[in-house]
């Protein structure tokens, strides 16, 4: 008998050679790689092989799934702003602050409204499920974020620094779901969740993501100036940076998925010689796809028919909301009066803002937080309700969103980018 840690090692190295070796052709089709791994995933889950078993029974290994969705994300934000090459000015990252600052909070309380009218939730379950949802995601959204460090378009410089923040800033959110959750008096908790949760932890997150970044970038210069470093482990500095960074961000109970964001802005303005965060950057890039492949076979494996079933409408219910009334909505106020970053006298072309609206991509980050939040009282009926509404949520995103986003984005290049965003002669504006 064969071992089945074996045939899951077949199973994943013949997808990895399928998906390395078909990549010129599936690029080309309007299908994501996150769609094949899905449907991969299910193939070797519970209504297939069952080779990958996340389940046992009706008992749910939450803690894995938040391990490995954790590093996944800590991965891809480092490197959305290891991507990321613009002066740290307001201007220009207007962008940004008003899908942060608006978008986030708007799709959040939106998304808690229709919890407390539609679902039966209260107020603080409510503001959980949104605060889940919320973030869009930095690793599924790769073909719609900046393709490098010379990419100024506008559309992906907005959606990758959202992707990058918003998965730290949803936190604030799921905190306060989760104290509702153990308390309903909010009057027992709320000046605690402003004062460590909202304001220290992001404050913190900040000054970590700076000093640690800053202090292993000392460190490696001076080891270069007296010791030659092997070059095949150059592009492990990147990793340890992250590791680093996490953690005692964590430590000090600071967010430390803002301070990872934070370290990549940093590192890729602390060499001299630019080369060398961009083979970073294509290292973690490797990295990342590779922890996209088991993170979406683990959600595949993990998708029950009946629950899905169960919870069906309110799932589709949700989904509507989210992907057609809430962000879309939400995306055009948050880009009222917004100026084209080709020229200040013009505004933002309304089609970019509409697919501002469209790309509100969920993924691994949702994921995370219903992981976390299962591992700090979120059970039994309430627990099965946004679980499966929130799986349901990122399936259907996967569905959608991969198969829309390469002819939408081919569409946009042709049509409207050229004519949207600076030439290398106004990139100078921003400064």
């Amino acid at each position: 008998m064969v071992d089945v840690y074996i045939l899951d090692l077949l199973f994943i190295g013949l997808l990895l050679l399928l998906v390395t070796l078909g990549s010129g052709w599936i690029s080309r089709l309007p299908l994501s790689f996150a769609l094949i791994y899905l449907v991969v995933g299910i193939l070797v889950g519970p209504y297939g092989l069952g080779l990958i078993k996340l389940r046992q029974g009706d008992t749910f290994n939450a803690e894995v799934l938040e391990r490995i969705t954790e590093f996944v994300v800590i991965v891809s934000v480092f490197g959305c702003g290891l991507k990321i090459l613009r002066p740290l000015s307001f201007k220009a990252w207007n962008i940004t602050t008003r899908l942060i600052v608006f978008l986030m909070p708007i799709s959040i309380f939106a998304l808690a409204v229709v919890g407390k009218l539609f679902l039966g939730m209260n107020w603080g379950e409510a503001i959980l499920l949104g605060a889940i949802l919320a973030p869009t995601d930095p690793v599924l959204a790769s073909e719609v974020q900046l393709t490098d460090t010379k990419d100024q378009d506008e559309l992906r410089f907005g959606l990758t620094s959202e992707g990058g923040l918003n998965d730290a800033l949803a936190f604030p959110f799921v905190y306060f779901g989760i104290h509702a959750l153990k308390d309903d008096n909010w009057n027992n908790w709320f000046k605690q969740w402003v004062a460590v949760d909202l304001i220290w932890a992001i404050a913190s997150g900040i000054v970590m993501g700076i000093v640690v970044t800053k202090a292993v970038v000392w460190f490696d210069k001076k080891i270069h100036k007296r010791h030659r470093v092997e070059e095949s482990m150059e592009d492990f500095v990147a990793i340890s940076t992250i590791l680093l960074t996490y953690s005692l961000t964590e430590i000090v109970n600071g967010y430390g998925f803002l301070a990872v964001f934070v370290a990549g802005l940093v590192m890729q303005r602390s060499y001299k010689n630019s080369e060398k965060p961009l083979e970073q950057l294509a290292f973690l890039e490797q990295i990342e796809k590779l922890l996209e492949v088991g993170t979406i076979l683990i959600l595949g494996t993990i998708l029950l028919f009946k629950p899905m079933l169960d919870y069906a409408g309110q799932s589709l219910l949700v989904i509507v909301f989210l992907f057609f009334v809430i962000r879309p909505v939400g995306a055009w106020i948050s880009t009222i009066g917004k100026r084209s970053p080709s020229s200040r006298h013009r505004k933002m072309d309304s089609r970019t803002r509409w697919l501002f609206g469209w790309f509100g991509i969920r993924g691994v980050g949702s994921l995370y937080y219903l992981a976390y939040a299962f591992g700090n009282g979120l059970k039994d009926k309430l627990g099965e309700q946004i679980g499966w509404i929130t799986y349901t949520t990122i399936v259907v995103s996967v569905i959608v969103h991969g198969i829309s986003s390469t002819p939408l984005m081919n569409w946009y290049e042709r049509r409207i980018a050229n004519h949207e965003n600076p030439t290398p002669a106004t990139v100078d504006e921003f400064e």
